[in-house]
């Protein structure tokens, strides 16, 4: 996977918030946030230090479940994930993989690659001013 298959956006808001507005944008879509994945928190009970970074899971079983029946492998890049991240700068970036392209070279069938798309344009919303 190159560079060109990851969608990194500049947040307007500091990480904390970031990460709030992006977890409420996903509730507000009627999404369920499954988890929190905070690699910061992981790093330190490992003695290390990391600037903060978490990772959350979210979607709906009403559409991962039709793309998982046409393509089960599909399975491996569902539910959805989004990185957000505090940069050496201190400016916070989101991150993600463009599902769309993803499915696809899952074999996943046109008519439902794109399904997931608006999940996370939500994401880009979510991080403007």
């Amino acid at each position: 996977m190159s560079d060109a298959d990851i969608q990194e956006t500049l947040s307007a808001h500091p990480f904390a918030v970031t990460l709030e507005r992006v977890a409420a944008a996903i509730a507000q879509a009627g999404l369920i946030l499954f988890h929190r994945f905070d690699h910061q928190a992981g790093a330190q009970e490992a003695g290390l230090a990391m600037p903060p970074t978490t990772v959350l899971f979210y979607g709906h079983p009403k559409g991962g479940t039709p793309i998982m029946l046409a393509a089960a492998s599909a399975a491996l890049d569902l539910p959805l994930r989004v990185l957000v991240r505090e940069r050496e700068d201190g400016r916070t970036v989101i991150a993600f993989h463009p599902i769309g392209a993803v499915l696809r070279r899952a074999g996943v069938p046109e008519a439902l690659a794109g399904r997931l798309d608006p999940a996370q344009r939500i994401l880009l919303d979510a991080v403007r001013p």
